[in-house]
């Protein structure tokens, strides 16, 4: 239940649906759906099926559905609040059955990896299952064999490795992600439960690409019993428009005709997703460095994460300093929503200042852009480590919203991908990346790339398991 996750799977669902030909019935919480209700394209038949939602029963403020609405603390309670989710999703199941008949029985259920314990519901039906994992494998993959080997993660030595991983992989703890640096009482009883459901599940789906994410995809072939499909990029704008509201072609337009003013290569886009941010202090010397540094940037901006104000309150930011942006025309300040996947593909787009979420890692990469990291959590600095030191297209400038950055490093990193040679070899690289992403998802005169393949091969699955599994009769709905 966070925007990061229902916008890939509901352009998962409009790839199975119009490329496919499968018909999908896509099922979250109310508000969640009402969100969606006017964003599908009007050629898709996606059917909105609705499950019940009390945040209040939890411990969470009304109508809390979403992790863009909560702070970080009552973000891990709502995730923590799934498992409540399992009694109605396995009377929502009943009634798919009986009204299609076990000759029409649902092909397979598709679930979010918070969501995982829906595979014991799907193989009571008799129904194969798979999670579909919005991550790239790499990310994952640290995320999970860390919470595991927590005891691991205490190194004198300032670095480790984790189990799991290929001998001489080495992490840094200065870049594991915050909550993990800080860990006393042990592993969080939510994951480790979610960990053993993962073993239940038929298939592993990730939005990544086999060429790019090999180690990550290697670890989960290792370490889970099921089958790993690499069917990334899924990228789509589908639910984007939802968080952009009435303003959203507006701010786009506005975008364009800015970017279109700007030579190729020169613009700096600073987006650190749809619930992430700096701190204030963080804010201030992130703004001293991007007008000091002279380039042209968008920056999206989010209230830090420490402040009670909202985007019309920017007192965090320098004296003066909005002004003097919109007067240089060097900047452009967003402080809603942005067009990411418009601005990226963008000619002038030179780089991306980023938090390592993965579906903006996809964005970025898919349009060959490198990138500046600045990890938030969960697995983001695990994505970052991927794009720094094994593909080569990124530079590393921070970790966290309590990490003390000074403006004057900042720059240093700006300049280093903006104005030098190295920068100009990420962004080659970063070419080539885009080229292998192209590949993999080449379906024409014959040739089907890998992450089509890979789509084939989970859908052959699904309906030999279809054969296989009994059809269970369920009289009482």
């Amino acid at each position: 239940m966070a925007q990061g996750h229902i916008i890939p799977f509901l352009s998962l669902g409009l790839k199975l649906e119009q490329e496919k030909g499968y018909s999908i019935t896509f099922v979250n919480t109310p508000l969640n759906i009402t969100k969606l209700q006017n964003h599908l394209p009007k050629s898709s038949n996606i059917r909105l099926l609705e499950i019940p939602f009390d945040s209040t029963e939890h411990g969470l403020p009304p109508n809390s559905e979403n992790t863009e609405t909560l702070p970080p603390p009552l973000m891990l309670q709502l995730v923590e609040s799934s498992p409540a989710l399992k009694p109605a999703f396995r009377q929502l199941m009943s009634c798919l059955y009986v009204q299609g008949n076990t000759e029409k029985r649902p092909l397979c259920v598709i679930s979010d990896m918070f969501f995982a314990w829906s595979a014991d519901v799907a193989h009571e039906f008799g129904i194969p299952h798979a999670i579909f994992n919005a991550g790239g494998g790499y990310g994952i993959a640290g995320w999970h064999t860390s919470w595991l080997n927590i005891p691991q993660l205490k190194s004198n030595s300032g670095e480790f490795w984790l189990p799991g991983f290929p001998k001489g992989y080495s992490f840094k703890t200065k870049n594991l992600p915050e909550h993990l640096q800080v860990v006393v009482k042990g592993p969080w009883e939510f994951a480790l439960e979610m960990f053993e459901d993962w073993k239940k599940t038929d298939a592993m789906l990730f939005n990544t690409i086999e060429d790019v994410d090999g180690t990550g995809l290697t670890y989960f072939r290792e370490q889970f019993p099921c089958s790993v499909y690499a069917v990334g990029p899924i990228i789509s704008s589908a639910g984007s428009k939802a968080r952009g509201g009435e303003e959203a072609e507006v701010t786009r337009n506005i975008c364009i005709k800015w970017l279109n003013s700007k030579p190729k290569n020169s613009v700096l886009y600073v987006a650190f997703g749809s619930q992430s941010s700096t701190s204030e202090a963080q804010t201030r010397e992130l703004a001293k460095a991007l007008e000091a540094s002279n380039v042209n940037f968008i920056w999206v901006v989010r209230p830090p994460s420490n402040s009670l104000g909202n985007n019309t309150n920017t007192n965090w930011f320098p004296i003066g300093f909005e002004e003097r942006i919109a007067s240089s025309k060097k900047g452009l300040l967003l402080k809603k929503w942005a067009p990411q996947a418009e601005i990226l593909s963008h000619d002038s787009i030179g780089a991306f200042f980023s938090h390592c979420g993965w579906n903006s890692i996809i964005e970025g990469l898919s349009n060959g852009v490198p990138m500046l990291s600045w990890p938030m959590g969960a697995e983001q600095p695990f994505n970052a480590q991927l794009l720094e030191d094994e593909m080569r297209v990124c530079i590393g400038v921070a970790n966290g919203a309590s990490c003390e950055v000074k403006y004057e490093e900042i720059i240093k990193k700006i300049e280093l991908m903006m104005r030098s040679e190295e920068g100009n070899v990420m962004r080659r690289k970063a070419v080539k990346v885009m080229e292998i992403i192209k590949n993999a998802t080449t379906d024409e005169w014959g040739y089907k790339g890998s992450s089509v393949k890979a789509m084939d091969d989970f859908l052959n699955l699904i309906l030999l398991r279809n054969k296989l599994y009994p059809a269970v009769q369920y009289s009482n709905v």
